[in-house]
């Protein structure tokens, strides 16, 4: 890690994507911070062309800071969604500065905007520890919770209900079995007896005045009386 001079108002420290540089003095808003370094790359040149890393800071078309060199302490500046900071280009003189754009206290981390390119080739592919988008996924993985405890808590009172119910109807078929059991009139017809058919042995009247005797012969009033 390189050293870093005592007057400068900045240090390198630990950061949730690894190291960070972190404001040890109050920076105001506009203040040149650090600047980008590194050697400049030729793209008309094929070896120079050819060169890969993290780093590599585009000036323009043809020239490009290399600033995976150890003394460019720029380098551990990271990217954020909503920074304190901005890269101030300047094509002509293929120098880039890394300029507050709000007033930063001790303490806080420098970031600033990588830029779309960047983001789409490093960072989106294994999602950006920004403290912006930690906050969104924080949000989403908040409101996703809360949906699939509004949904369990449906699904409950839809159950509850269909047990309630299937209870009711259960306790309804329960008492008209009862009922039925205990002689109630159902369906227009009486039990135990009452317009239910005639007990065996038992005499039947009739308006002639002749008694029925089930199985046997009907008498008549007089000749009983006989």
């Amino acid at each position: 890690m390189p050293a870093i001079s005592s007057k400068k108002p900045y240090r390198i420290g630990r950061s949730r994507t690894g190291l960070g540089l972190f404001a040890t003095k109050p920076i105001k808003r506009g203040t040149k911070i650090v600047r980008y370094f590194g050697p400049l790359l030729d793209s008309k040149k094929k070896k120079d062309d050819a060169v890969e890393n993290k780093y590599l800071f585009e000036l323009n078309d043809r020239w490009t800071i290399d600033g995976s060199v150890r003394e460019n302490i720029a380098r551990y500046i990271n990217h954020a969604c909503k920074p304190n900071a901005e890269s101030d280009v300047r094509p002509r003189k293929r120098k880039v500065f890394i300029r507050a754009i709000k007033n930063i206290s001790p303490g806080e981390e420098i970031n600033y905007d990588y830029g779309t390119d960047y983001f789409k080739a490093y960072l989106k592919p294994i999602g950006c520890k920004c403290a912006a988008c930690e906050k969104k996924r924080k949000k989403k993985r908040a409101e996703a919770r809360a949906e699939r405890l509004r949904l369990n808590a449906k699904a409950e009172r839809k159950a509850l209900r269909k047990a309630e119910k299937q209870a009711a109807k259960a306790e309804e078929q329960h008492r008209l079995h009862g009922a039925k059991a205990n002689g109630v009139k159902l369906n227009g017809k009486l039990m135990n007896g009452h317009g239910g058919k005639p007990a065996a042995g038992k005499m039947i009247s009739a308006k002639s005045g002749i008694f029925a005797r089930p199985g046997g012969k009907p008498d008549r009033e007089d000749s009983a009386s006989a």
